[in-house]
């Protein structure tokens, strides 16, 4: 099979995804993380009246020159209804958040106004222009306005803006079951004992814990034996309580990897050899009519196959519309003097000095792609593009580990 660009397996591999259709209603404070099924729009414009910015003194332009005395005709505070015209000549009392009174059309601080008495002050400041310190009604959101469209992950801020209109439900997708599993004789669990010829297995827990995070429900399947029957009757079990089937490792044609086998005779298998590294096999199929994604075995492949693959087909299917990862650009503090003919991802960091005007990037000393402590050291990966060198000072992308959020 023809090795893709990075660029071609990624773009296939999104175009295979299905938007699920299953939504469900939530109050606001409970969908963080969720992504919208409809739509998110006002019924009230925000601010919903005039409103003064800070504390100070509510008037009408023409009557505010420089050293002029002006009585307080009433006093306004946030929450009155403030539905008083102001008396020609005179000023009110106001404060921040307040409505402004019918017939002002400006505020002045109460820095810049002097009190005469309790009923009395004296304008301060040489010019006061209408529309001075006042929040106009809807110029934050316009009554009918779309405020958040449909595909969006809802974050701490969305929420904040929802509840501003006053809304306290929306209607969100379900999200996604993603099922997983070990193969692999060789593998231990966490606290089991060590023993030659074993290893930990760390992939099961950087791929579960990044399910946790892009906020889909885990199945978790365990550990099976290097044995085609147990492999198939998990993959069957899977495809039918998951909407995703994701594993790591056991999809090449060694004897002890059944998982390819066991895959073909449940639905069919697509094997990509992407020009990247880490991470250069991919695999992606159908286990009856579920979505299957066979990632790397070694842990740093699999870790950057998970961010760099699976993210954008899992947030796609849960119904995202925004799943490529937007990255920053920054300046080397490495050279990169070997062109490769496929697009490197180096672990990285950011650095930045006491002198320094722009932030630079500096790489792992150790890129194998069974160093996952160069991923636990690193803030992101470097993108090295293909038949390209890097000479430090050189404008890189970096694509931040964070996205992950």
């Amino acid at each position: 099979m023809q090795m893709l660009s990075f660029d071609q397996a990624l773009t296939q591999l999104v175009k295979k995804a299905v938007p699920t259709r299953r939504t469900q209603t939530l109050a606001v404070g409970e969908a963080l993380g969720y992504v919208l099924a409809q739509p998110v729009i006002s019924g009230m414009d925000v601010p919903p009246h005039d409103n003064s910015q800070m504390d100070g003194y509510a008037l009408h332009s023409f009557d505010s020159s420089h050293d002029r005395e002006l009585n307080i005709s009433q006093r306004i505070t946030a929450g009155d209804r403030g539905d008083t015209p102001l008396e020609t000549g005179t000023a009110a009392r106001i404060f921040t958040g307040a409505p402004i009174p019918p017939d002002a059309n400006a505020v002045v601080m109460q820095e810049n106004a002097e009190m005469i008495d309790d009923a009395r002050i004296r304008i301060k400041q040489d010019t006061v222009k209408a529309g001075e310190n006042i929040r106009r009604k809807g110029e934050d959101i316009a009554k009918g306005a779309t405020i958040l469209n449909v595909g969006h992950r809802l974050r701490p801020q969305d929420l904040g803006l929802i509840a501003s209109i006053g809304q306290a439900e929306v209607t969100v997708y379900v999200p996604l079951k993603i099922a997983t599993f070990t193969t692999g004789d060789e593998l231990l669990a966490p606290g089991e004992d060590w023993a030659p010829g074993k290893i930990y297995n760390a992939n099961h827990s950087v791929i579960q814990a990044m399910m946790q995070k892009w906020g889909f429900e885990l199945i978790d399947l365990g550990r099976i034996p290097d044995d085609l029957k147990a492999t198939r009757q998990t993959l069957q079990k899977a495809s039918e309580q998951a909407d995703v089937v994701i594993t790591t490792g056991g999809v090449s044609v060694g004897e002890e990897d059944h998982l390819k086998p066991a895959v073909e005779a449940l639905g069919h298998l697509d094997l990509w050899r992407v020009k990247m590294k880490p991470g250069k096999p991919l695999a992606f199929g159908y286990v009856n009519d579920t979505p299957f994604i066979g990632l790397p075995g070694n842990p740093v492949s699999a870790f950057a196959t998970c961010y760099l693959f699976a993210r954008a087909f899992l947030l796609r299917s849960q119904g995202v519309q925004d799943v490529f990862i937007k990255p920053y650009w920054v300046t080397a503090d490495f050279d990169w003097p070997q062109a490769g003919f496929r697009r490197e991802f180096a672990r990285a960091q950011l650095v930045s000095g006491p002198q320094d005007t722009e932030t630079k990037v500096v790489l792992y000393p150790q890129q194998g792609s069974g160093v996952l402590t160069s991923t636990v050291w690193g803030e992101g990966f470097v993108v090295i593009e293909e038949d390209t060198t890097v000479t430090k000072g050189d404008t890189v992308a970096f694509l931040p580990f964070d996205a992950f959020q």
